[in-house]
């Protein structure tokens, strides 16, 4: 008898554990294949609702909801017109039965049908069905259209803020999508873009990826040399006005765990004073000036900055979006690591949402705002729901250091590495060009530029990268004339 009863309890045992094992398979693995197949109740209520508009800073229709054709099994399809479709997918998303992604996604609550909220007796009293909000974002169709022109099909990324509020007045990557195929109501259609909008092209990246926000790995090169100086400013003053050694390779064994030379971009020799320096863009210079300001002072600078943590801007979040600075995997306590790093290059990566935040925060006097690409919601009434409060991320550094460094940055426009992109003189643009290694074999640079205007009062401040250009081009040469036409579309003539 008891042997029998061992025998049940085990069985019970193992029953329980397929359970689990199922309950996880259901609850876990295959959640997001439920939660969007099309037989999903919840999917098919979903597709028989409205959905909400979203719309630019022009007015211009980004996204709709339309009755579906006759003879569909949905009442409704959404849409996103033609005119803006690639142009916004990196930002607007998709409302799709593979789930939501972009504003769509983050803003969902607002979009999708809901019962009007009672605000008054008059409210509580009318009977009536679900209603939808309206999204506008912060970006213009201009702003769009400046940014697609400007990079004009290269492989590359730019992203501009009004560094007073955060406001995000462009944000555009190439490649891009068109949202269209992936909201066909043909599963084939829908499931081929899917799958053909994932792929990684033979520039090594995917589409369905904005690289302005969601593609961290570039190296930043040069343009990191901002932080390095106002690293100087912050935690190491005695190294504002010291003459740095003029080299023009570093030879082994400077820098601990060195085995090769560090050599100069250009193949000259360089040093000084980081007010010769910064607007030449000494490398071999800047090495020396980060390891001189050690480990902990570059770290605690380069995460005021945003390095190191998820960027708060209102879009859907992964972690390929935060851009690193000496993370302990890389670092491993090496000190030529950290001479590259800051220099941009090994150790540091960031996204072009970053740089452009880097910008933000000196022409901002140090403050970095929080950026944010929605605008204000209105009900289908008309009424506003919300507006978008800017608010202060972080005091990225001091009102004197940014000032000191917004003066170099200009004197790299005058007199420096971007004195041939011909930035028109009443723009008064402050910038930082940037030339690093793409890592594929030492063949390839990420050509990037920083920048902010009228440096007495930005409006605009910017970043712009293109990975993979040929060897011998430089950030200036590349990027410049991308951050040029940019800047002239807010400025004008």
């Amino acid at each position: 008898m008891a042997r029998r009863i061992r025998w049940l309890g085990v069985g019970m045992v193992l029953c329980f554990f397929v359970l689990f094992l199922q309950l996880n398979n259901i609850q876990v693995v295959k959640a997001h294949q439920y939660a969007n197949d099309p037989d999903n109740p919840s999917v098919i209520a979903k597709a028989q609702q409205p959905r909400g508009v979203i719309q630019s800073a022009d007015g211009q229709t980004l996204a709709k909801t339309v009755p579906a054709p006759k003879g569909s099994d949905v009442k409704y399809q959404r849409i996103y017109p033609k005119d803006w479709a690639t142009l916004f997918s990196g930002i607007v998303g998709i409302d799709s039965r593979f789930s939501n992604y972009g504003v769509e996604a983050f803003y969902n609550s607002y979009l999708v049908a809901h019962n009007k909220p009672v605000t008054s007796l008059k409210d509580l009293l009318t009977t009536g069905g679900p209603i939808t909000d309206t999204v506008t974002l912060t970006i213009s169709t201009k702003m769009q259209q400046a940014a697609q022109a400007a990079l004009a099909n290269q492989t590359g990324a730019i992203v501009a803020i009004d560094p007073q509020t955060g406001a995000v007045l462009a944000m555009y990557a190439n490649p891009t999508y068109d949202p269209n195929p992936l909201v066909s109501l043909n599963p084939t259609i829908s499931q081929n873009a899917f799958t053909q909008d994932n792929k990684v092209n033979l520039s090594g990246f995917a589409p369905f990826t904005s690289m302005a926000y969601q593609d961290s790995y570039f190296s930043p090169g040069s343009t990191f040399k901002t932080v390095t100086t106002a690293a100087v400013y912050d935690h190491a003053p005695q190294l504002i006005n010291a003459s740095i050694p003029s080299f023009g390779p570093i030879p082994p064994n400077y820098f601990k765990g060195q085995t090769t030379p560090i050599s100069n971009d250009s193949g000259g020799q360089c040093g000084g004073t980081i007010s010769v320096m910064l607007p030449e863009s000494c490398d071999t210079g800047y090495a020396i000036l980060g390891a001189d300001v050690g480990a902990s002072g570059m770290t605690a600078e380069a995460q005021n900055f945003g390095f190191n943590q998820q960027p708060p801007i209102d879009l859907p979040h992964g972690s390929s979006e935060i851009s690193d600075f000496l993370q302990p995997n890389c670092y491993l306590g090496a000190q030529v690591y950290l001479a590259f790093s800051s220099i941009g290059q090994k150790c540091t990566t960031a996204s072009a949402l970053q740089m452009a935040m880097v910008a933000s925060a000196f022409a901002d006097n140090g403050v970095l705002m929080t950026p944010h690409v929605m605008a204000d919601i209105h009900d289908s009434d008309g009424n506003l729901i919300t507006t978008y409060q800017p608010s202060v991320w972080k005091q990225a550094t001091s009102a004197t250091t940014a000032q000191a460094v917004s003066g170099l940055m200009q004197q790299v426009v005058l007199h420096g590495t971007a004195s041939g992109v011909g930035f028109p003189a009443n723009d008064d643009v402050a910038a930082k060009t940037g030339t690093a290694q793409a890592g594929l074999g030492n063949t390839h640079v990420n050509a990037w530029m920083i920048a902010f205007a009228p440096a007495s009062h930005p409006t605009i401040a910017i970043a712009v990268v293109v990975p993979n250009t040929q060897l011998d081009k430089l950030g200036a040469q590349v990027a410049g004339p991308i951050v040029k036409a940019m800047i002239e579309s807010v400025l004008g003539p």
